[in-house]
């Protein structure tokens, strides 16, 4: 797969969509975080992931306009945080958000989790944000099949992109299949495993047969999957590590390898257990 760090796919409204971004969750607000987001954008980043809940919405906005590059050629997302559920109070949440980013409107609004009892009145606010101009594009984060079939029961605006925990080790298929044929983007979260899964035997192999690293692997897997990706650091060499990985292509037969090694692995919550 003929794959850049340009490459971008089309979100189910027509929205063009970084494949390969930089997250910020745990950079810390301030220098940290804004050196991060300038370090990535000098790279050639064009797609950053914030959140509330990660405190640096504020240093994202800085570090954009301090890069220079135009707003528009920058997609930018953010989170709705759960202390934020309910319709009027997603309104609100939005706006502070905006405020705090210092922008007039975000590419991507996402519900961070699936909160029991409030999420259907919720997404009627994320559909007004959506309809309003507000963010270019709406989604969901962390919703499993069964949270997503409750909502194609009430939505009129079908979540753009899923953003879920996904690596090989839980190489989630079957909710991919299923957001693929409603054609919702999966968008992963925590592919290098933190780390814990560098020493994994297949892994190894196969990063010393293409000469690149496990994390460099593990983003690759990703994006051969046709998956956002966007691994997080705030160290200026590892970010620019891990943007190193469109030389090279993944052999099919070391695809099904990587493919192979789902053991239900998580290192954040399970959303399973949200009601």
């Amino acid at each position: 797969m003929n794959l850049s760090i340009d490459s971008k796919v089309k979100l189910n409204n027509g929205v063009e969509m970084p494949l390969f971004g930089l997250g910020v969750f745990r950079a810390e607000s301030g220098s940290e975080a804004r050196n991060a987001i300038l370090w990535a954008l000098e790279k050639g980043y064009r797609h950053i992931d914030t959140a509330s809940m990660y405190g640096n919405e504020e240093d994202v906005g800085i570090a954009v306009k301090q890069s220079g590059i135009r707003r528009q050629d920058v997609f930018i997302t953010t989170k709705l945080w759960n202390d934020d559920h309910g319709y009027d109070e997603t309104l609100r949440a939005f706006d502070k958000s905006l405020k705090t980013l210092g922008l007039d409107y975000v590419d991507l609004y996402l519900i961070h989790w699936p909160l029991p009892e409030k999420r259907a009145k919720t997404w009627e606010a994320m559909e007004r944000i959506y309809e309003e101009g507000g963010a270019k594009a709406i989604g969901v984060s962390n919703y499993t099949i069964r949270h997503l079939e409750e909502l194609s029961g009430t939505e009129n605006v079908i979540p753009a992109v899923n953003q879920v925990e996904f690596s090989p080790f839980l190489f989630q298929k079957e909710l991919h299949d299923y957001c693929k044929n409603r054609s919702i983007q999966l968008e992963a979260y925590s592919s290098l495993t933190r780390g814990k899964k560098f020493d994994n035997p297949t892994l190894k192999s196969i990063a010393e047969k293409y000469s690149k690293t496990p994390a460099q692997i593990l983003i690759r897997w990703t994006l051969e999957h046709r998956i956002v990706v966007i691994p997080k650091s705030a160290n200026k060499d590892r970010i620019n590590e891990n943007a190193n990985v469109f030389d090279f292509e993944i052999a099919r037969e070391d695809m099904e390898k990587l493919d192979s090694l789902n053991e239900d692995f998580r290192v954040t919550w399970n959303p399973e257990e949200v009601a």
